[in-house]
């Protein structure tokens, strides 16, 4: 039958998964194949004492080892492509494994982080009043939001759904982070491209320890111009890591109930210091 790692330090519960039915009710035997999967019950069981389930939806168990296989060419490719962005994400999951709890702790004892980690908020186009967004004021959160996003012909909802973290609350968190990335921009005045990027990277090394940012950061560079380069290394860079050091958690902001708020007041209320 087949067999899928446990999760690393997790309990391998041992419970049936039929459940007890009145008497004189009739129900297929554990040997028996299900319906609609074609698996038998046995089977099934094995599964679950093995750890091998989903703790959400899209979530693919993996051993310390998968892991670090994944990582490791995850890197090789966000490195020579750095727009692989599904490559990205997987550098993220499977390296962040003492970043993320970091973050979730920063959210919990926060009052607005923990209304987050409760209330679980997504920022897609299926919950954002794109023309609401749109009539707002010139320089609010939610106009100037919605003006990157079309300047830049980007989607929220390109952000992937996380895979590989075995823990459902710190796969939201990784989530809200990458959903919130556009935001950054936003805040930064950075654009998409590859000089916008890194800058933005770095803030968010600074702020989150993600090792993927953290890589993105210093071997984002090597494919810009020397001018380029200059600017970022006198410039861009030390502004953006002042406002790393200076600004509160970038996951502690309910960004959804802040996009009246102008830009300006936002950046002051976190402590982003006025892009250069």
């Amino acid at each position: 039958s087949r067999r899928c790692p446990p999760r690393c330090g997790a309990p391998r519960p041992r419970r049936s998964l039929i459940p007890s039915l009145p008497a004189g009710t009739a129900r297929l035997s554990r040997a028996e194949p299900r319906a609609g999967d074609g698996r038998s019950g046995e089977e099934e069981v094995e599964e679950v004492e093995e750890g091998c389930y989903q703790l959400y939806p899209g979530h693919i168990p993996t051993s310390p080892l998968q892991k670090a296989l994944l990582a490791a060419g995850s890197a090789v490719m966000a490195l020579y492509d750095p727009y692989r962005h599904d490559m990205v994400a997987v550098l993220g999951e499977t390296t962040g494994c003492l970043a993320l709890p970091n973050l979730r702790d920063k959210m919990k004892h926060h009052p607005e982080g923990y209304r987050i980690l409760q209330e679980r908020p997504r920022i897609r186009l299926s919950t954002l009043d794109m023309d609401r967004l749109r009539g707002l004021p010139d320089g609010t959160l939610g106009r100037e939001y919605v003006r990157f996003l079309e300047d830049n012909k980007v989607s929220p909802d390109t952000r992937m759904p996380p895979k590989f973290i075995d823990d459902e609350e710190l796969a939201y968190v990784i989530q809200r982070y990458r959903e919130v990335h556009d935001l950054m921009h936003t805040l930064l005045g950075m654009p998409t491209n590859m000089l916008g990027e890194v800058v933005v990277k770095w803030f968010e090394a600074i702020q989150t320890g993600l090792p993927m940012c953290v890589l993105g950061a210093a071997f984002g560079p090597v494919r810009l111009s020397a001018r380029k380069l200059q600017v970022l290394a006198t410039e861009l860079v030390p502004w953006a890591i002042r406002s790393g050091r200076n600004a509160s958690c970038i996951l502690n902001v309910y960004y959804e109930q802040r996009w009246e708020q102008p830009v300006e007041s936002l950046r002051e209320e976190i402590g982003i210091f006025p892009p250069p």
